[in-house]
């Protein structure tokens, strides 16, 4: 079958945001939009889930063309058995050109399953996606954050997952219209392989690192838990958000979900304040896109002075009550 010049984005609704559509699903129509615009084709969203509210035109908005909306109580919680039938269907009768779906536990998972049954390519962990004439191509992170890699695939329609924070959603636009379609999920309840017996949530203390405008860091330098509350002091007077490099997770300082890097979340604030982070590759290539980065840090041949737009060589018990007590000074 011939492959078309239309997009297909996988959308996520965010439980942890009264089921509001993800803020990587928009940054994903944003560059889908762009790219179809080029290509003279369409952008088509897929949602999957329970039951829907304003998603569908919110997608719209955010410049698809198409919604399908998949109605189905075997949907949520997420299983791969439970989509895998209707996406197949959705993009062998679409043969887009390109089917983002966003990186993180669903989409590290569903994206080489379609792959496969497309009997296609996926490339996982994208930081752009670009045009060469109607080739796709993929940009990614490789040797570790090292270095980046572009890659394309033959003629065929290609898969990928993006990173957040990579790409901008385009403004919303009320005024676009779109075509809505609601569909019943196809998948029989004998045909799910997997069966979800427990859910536990960490409870999130202040705001999301993805939305933070501002965030303060730690690393193996802070010493221990004590560390992160003179951070967290800093985060609060500064409106900010407190994150961590994989060493203070793995020590078990701060729980997982604070964890910025490779295997950790990619964040893009106006500031971000690395304290006592050394600045191995890993952790770089989750602040990279950061507005600037100020580096404070022991250790004056440490790595991350070669990414810090400003560094500050000293101990951070000194350095970060005194800088917290002059913002707040500042902001009266």
């Amino acid at each position: 079958m011939a492959i078309s010049n239309d997009i297909l984005v996988v959308a996520l609704a965010d439980e942890a945001n009264e089921g509001n559509v993800t803020g990587l699903s928009l940054e994903m129509l944003g560059r889908a939009r762009e790219l179809a615009d080029t290509l003279g084709g369409s952008v088509t969203a897929v949602l999957f889930g329970a039951s829907f509210g304003a998603e569908a035109a919110t997608l719209v908005a955010h410049g698809a063309d198409k919604v399908t909306l998949i109605a189905g109580d075997l949907l949520v919680p997420y299983r791969a058995d439970a989509w895998l039938p209707d996406l197949v269907a959705i993009a062998t009768e679409m043969s887009p050109a390109l089917i983002l779906i966003g990186q993180g536990t669903v989409g590290g998972d569903l994206a080489p399953r379609l792959a496969f049954r497309l009997e296609s390519s996926v490339a996982t962990g994208c930081e752009d996606v670009s045009l060469d004439g109607d080739k796709v191509l993929l940009t990614r992170a490789c040797y570790g954050g090292k270095a980046r890699e572009v890659v394309s695939f033959a003629p065929a329609t290609s898969v990928a997952t993006v990173k957040p924070k990579s790409l901008s959603a385009m403004p919303r636009d009320d005024a676009r219209t779109g075509d809505i379609v609601t569909v019943p999920a196809t998948v029989a309840a004998d045909s799910i392989r997997t069966t979800v017996t427990n859910r536990e949530s960490e409870q999130l203390v202040g705001q999301q690192l993805e939305s933070a405008e501002v965030i303060v860091a730690g690393g193996g330098g802070l010493g221990g838990p004590e560390g992160f509350e003179a951070a967290a002091a800093l985060a609060d007077a500064l409106g900010g958000a407190v994150g961590a490099s994989r060493v203070a997770c793995d020590m078990g300082w701060c729980p997982s979900h604070m964890q910025v890097g490779l295997s950790g979340k990619t964040v893009a604030p106006q500031l971000y304040i690395a304290v006592g982070i050394s600045g191995a590759g890993q952790h770089m290539a989750g602040c990279a896109n950061a507005g600037a980065i100020v580096a404070i840090n022991a250790d004056p041949d440490a790595p991350i002075f070669n990414y810090a737009h400003f560094g500050v060589v000293g101990e951070f018990e000194e350095l970060i009550p005194a800088l917290t007590e002059e913002i707040a000074k500042l902001k009266g």
